[in-house]
């Protein structure tokens, strides 16, 4: 394990990458219907603080396995078999994320989190005695991790009122790890690879966020047997839904992490803003489908209070893809004001009678107007680059022959 080229030609995500990927798809499904649960029942404010809370160490726990294998998958056995005892922690993590949101209880979400933290470690351990080049860096890992998950532990003798500045603090602690361990050397993490592994969760949240909402609408349809206003929130979540994927697919994130391989602070805020755009595009789901029982099992919340389930997540979204992943592409102003407009005409629709439609129709306007506004150069190089890794490699001729 001594780590892997980070010019590698070719690399992509593989079949175990993709099963642990699934395996997390069980973690966030359960963290979406949580927080389903909490708007569908008034609670709005502590739902979303407890779905923020859950949401990390999800996020978290996928983000330290990614970045690691990126730079030290080595496919042997023994990295196979550390892996899927990661699989396992996740799985658990996912049984204890109801308790969490329903009873504040911790301690199954922190047992499923010290089982993956404690693969992780030892994996750290692995490269650093395998890497010599980067063994500080790996060993920092290794220690930061392990001291980090002991803290998650203490967590859970503190008193109630105690734990939600331990948890801030605990956050805070994990994020300055791989800050900390990087500042004694990089790992060769591999930016096509690391792109295309956030393309994947991506997708994964994505999905999450439109078979929740599709389950919702389907049961308010069946109760009410169709309105106008569900018509208007069906057509409006799957607008929003297409308009998500559009933009954040707009410009290739491998190009921008190729360019900022050797500037740190570049590399952690895009892979550190990503909780925003995950979180968002997840809490997306649970906010259309809590709107979707409130148009047909009224509940004491106003309808503008269950309206901003919706379109906060998607002010969220746009505004964070803009900010970490498309604004180091632009190289117009206008661009960026053109999705804060946006964002804030989102939010103004929360007091509209169909807020999901109209917001779904500013975000499809503004995908609208983003790719039109493409440039044709940077079009013509993305094509040149498709098809210069797509074609085979050329023929060697003989000098002097017709074909040469």
């Amino acid at each position: 394990m001594r780590g892997r080229d980070p010019d590698e030609a070719h690399r992509t995500a593989t079949p175990l990458e993709l099963f642990v990927d699934l395996c997390f798809v069980v973690a966030v499904a359960q963290a979406s219907e949580s927080l389903h649960e909490a708007f569908t029942h008034g609670r709005y404010a502590s739902g979303a603080l407890r779905f923020a809370l859950v949401f990390f160490t999800i996020w978290w726990a996928w983000m330290n396995f990614t970045w690691f294998a990126s730079a030290y998958d080595p496919g042997d056995t023994a990295y196979r078999l550390t892996v899927l005892v990661q699989v396992t922690g996740s799985l658990v993590l996912a049984a204890g994320v109801s308790r969490a949101f329903s009873q504040g209880d911790l301690l199954v979400i922190t047992l499923g989190y010290v089982i993956m933290r404690t693969a992780l470690a030892a994996l750290w351990l692995r490269a650093g005695l395998s890497d010599p080049a980067r063994r500080g860096t790996a060993f920092r890992f290794a220690a930061g991790v392990s001291v980090c998950q002991a803290g998650w532990v203490v967590l859970l003798l503190l008193p109630t009122p105690a734990r939600l500045p331990g948890i801030v603090l605990m956050i805070l602690a994990e994020v300055i790890v791989p800050v900390w361990a990087q500042s004694a050397g990089m790992t060769p993490w591999h930016p096509r690879h690391i792109a295309e592994r956030y393309e994947l969760f991506t997708l994964i949240v994505l999905g999450e966020s439109i078979a929740a909402a599709t389950i919702a609408v389907r049961g308010a349809f069946d109760r009410n047997h169709g309105s106008g206003a569900l018509y208007a929130l069906a057509c409006g979540g799957l607008l929003m839904a297409f308009a998500m994927w559009w933009l954040y697919f707009t410009r290739p994130a491998h190009v921008l992490l190729a360019t900022s391989h050797q500037a740190r602070g570049k590399r952690f805020t895009w892979a550190y803003g990503h909780y925003l755009v995950f979180a968002s595009a997840t809490a997306e789901g649970a906010g259309l489908a809590a709107y979707a029982d409130h148009l047909t099992r009224p509940a004491s919340a106003a309808s503008d209070v269950a309206a901003l389930a919706v379109t906060a997540p998607a002010a969220i979204f746009l505004v964070t893809v803009w900010a970490v992943h498309l604004r180091p592409h632009q190289t117009r102003t206008a661009e960026g004001a053109l999705f804060l407009f946006a964002a804030v005409g989102i939010l103004m629709t929360t007091w509209f009678s169909a807020p999901a439609l109209v917001a779904g129709l500013l975000l499809s306007g503004l995908t609208a107007v983003v790719t039109v506004r493409q440039s044709p150069g940077a079009d013509r190089t993305r094509k040149a680059a498709r098809r210069s890794y797509l074609a085979p490699p050329a023929q060697e001729t003989e000098p002097g022959s017709k074909s040469a």
